[in-house]
């Protein structure tokens, strides 16, 4: 088969530990080098901890795997310094079609309103993702990677994980404080510490298959449900970089995953649907839907991520981009434990946060699955009833289920969040305390003195950040300045409607109104964010003594029994 991509080898090199002697320790190991594993590296290099990343291969994965990238995933590719190159690279859509038989029944748009650092989703094949993200670490220079190194045992001690590695010259054994097992669906640390998924696995099987191709396809998803060509089945098409199509055909579970990803088999498929124009084929591969998850994402000193911790069925996106949330929502509490800024107890809200962010995942995911893949004659009148209502009347519309597309996920529900004022004090338009902060333009004069284009979730950062509105002639509250002093540090960040006295503040003024309008913002009110820029809690007055108490909660440090929640 071509290829349009050329995967870069990775020397092995032998290390000091694999010397004979005591048995190396380091505080924190990640196992597995893929597109999770590589993000959670990565993210905690930026926040300034050193990380042994150990893989058994030499590569970066083969094939497109993971290519759809939400716009959550974007911003926190964005803050770890590689959201700009995928975007350039990729391919930027927010519309898609759905289809039955031969007749288009209607679109969608998944981003209709401007003003957006990134699009709705991004297309690009994840081997490019991975190969920026160890160009980064490097670039960092606080992760050490370390390539054809096969973890084959983690023991929990009562101190450490003891780790005993495989390599080409022979095993050698290490310890670290903390593990995070990044090693996909077929985890060997889940294995080796005897841990299994509880869910589903689905009676189905479907072919992707990468090609290679000009076509005067728009940048859409598609989806058919039932289509001439494949007829009985349905059928996904999804536009990538460098020409190459994914195209997704359910097969059944008759189906023989061997046998299918033959050429004999797939190019017959392929030529039914593309017709007269000319392809080659990149990549094949053959799945089955399964939607499980681990009881528990922490175990001890290990934690969990990504395929190690849950699985999902592609359609809807929602594995990468839920494994890249998982290290979003973990690296900063780890960093914040390892620098003695909070208890270990705060990762347990690691569990508490994640959980039922994959719990959402596998709901939406099962019902997709279910709706795609009917179980019954009834399941299935209904879902072809729906079908043929949706090109007509909206309301059915709102039931097709081709794959509830990803979504950021809100911790409202989490022990780490300060209940605020009600909605009718806060207005609807409030942003609830545990969403993930909207992106919006602003101009930013805090470096020059003169306003210059940004976008707030830049601006926001990776710390603790309290976002303060106030207009252009209302004083500045006393107590601002000493939280920026404190550790860990509350860095004020105003926002105003126009230019105003900061008194040497960050400043970004708000021309547009989008930052009051996403983030539902009065005059006068304060939120503040946490290091993942999910927001902790909002006052409508600035209150220091309530910043210090919330952000003192959102590090875990108890201050009231309803943080007895992350031992439940």
């Amino acid at each position: 088969m071509p290829t349009t991509y050329q995967n870069p080898r990775f020397d092995y090199r032998r290390c000091a530990d694999q010397e004979p002697g005591a048995t190396a320790h380091h505080p924190v190991v990640v196992v597995g080098a893929g597109l999770v594993g590589l993000t959670a590296a990565v993210d905690l290099a930026s926040r300034g901890v050193a990380t042994l990343l150990l893989d058994e291969d030499d590569t970066v994965s083969f094939g497109s795997r993971a290519i759809c990238f939400a716009k959550r995933s974007l911003e926190i590719a964005d803050r770890l310094g590689v959201g700009e190159r995928i975007r350039d690279k990729g391919i930027t859509w927010n519309r898609g079609k759905v289809f039955l038989r031969d007749r288009e029944i209607y679109g969608f748009d998944l981003l209709p309103e401007p003003g957006h650092a990134y699009p709705a989703f991004v297309n690009l094949q994840q081997y490019y993702v991975e190969e920026w993200l160890v160009e980064r670490a490097h670039q960092l220079g606080l992760t050490e990677i370390r390539w054809k190194n096969r973890v084959l045992e983690a023991v929990q001690e009562s101190a450490c994980v003891r780790l005993t590695v495989e390599t080409p010259e022979g095993p050698y054994a290490i310890t670290c404080d903390f593990l995070l097992a990044c090693d996909g669906a077929r985890s060997q640390v889940r294995r080796s510490l005897g841990l299994a998924f509880t869910g589903q696995v689905f009676q189905d099987r479907f072919l992707i298959a990468d090609v290679v191709m000009k076509a005067d396809f728009p940048t859409e998803r598609w989806f058919w449900f039932d289509p001439p060509f494949h007829p009985g089945r349905s059928v996904l098409l999804h536009r990538q970089a460098d020409d190459v199509w994914r195209i997704d055909f359910q097969l059944g579970w008759e189906a023989d995953p061997v046998a299918e990803k033959q050429p004999e088999r797939v190019l017959p498929r392929l030529r039914a649907m593309l017709g007269e124009r000319r392809f080659e084929l990149e990549w094949v591969s053959v799945y089955t839907f399964q939607c499980r998850r681990l009881e528990r994402f922490r175990q001890g000193r290990v934690f969990f991520l990504g395929d190690a911790a849950h699985q999902v069925s592609p359609f809807g996106a929602r594995g990468g981009n839920g494994g890249l949330q998982d290290a979003d929502n973990l690296c900063w509490k780890l960093a914040a434990v390892l620098a003695g800024q909070a208890p270990e107890a705060l990762l347990d809200s690691y569990d508490a946060e994640r959980v039922p962010a994959a719990d959402e995942n596998i709901l939406n995911s099962t019902r997709s699955t279910d709706f795609i893949t009917p179980k019954s004659a009834a399941s299935r009148a209904f879902r072809d009833a729906v079908l043929e209502l949706s090109e007509d009347h909206a309301f059915a519309r709102r039931l097709v289920n081709s794959g509830r597309l990803s979504l950021p996920c809100s911790y409202a529900g989490s022990p780490l969040c300060t209940p605020g004022e009600s909605r009718e004090e806060s207005g609807e338009a409030a942003l609830p305390p545990g969403s993930p902060c909207p992106d919006a333009p602003v101009l930013d004069s805090e470096r020059t003195g003169e306003a210059r284009s940004d976008w707030l979730l830049r601006r926001l950062g990776d710390g603790f950040t309290l976002l303060l509105a106030l207009e252009p002639r209302t004083p500045l509250p006393a107590g601002l300045a000493a939280l920026a002093g404190e550790s860990p540090p509350v860095r004020p960040l105003l926002v105003s409607s126009g230019p105003r006295d900061s008194g040497g503040l960050p400043l970004l003024i708000d021309a547009e109104g989008l930052v009051a309008a996403r983030c539902g913002l009065q005059p006068g009110a304060a939120l503040l964010f946490r290091p993942d820029q999910h927001l902790a809690a909002r006052w409508p007055r600035f209150d220091p003594a309530a910043v210090r108490a919330a952000r003192d909660r959102a590090l875990g440090i108890a201050a009231t029994a309803e943080q007895e929640v992350f031992a439940t």
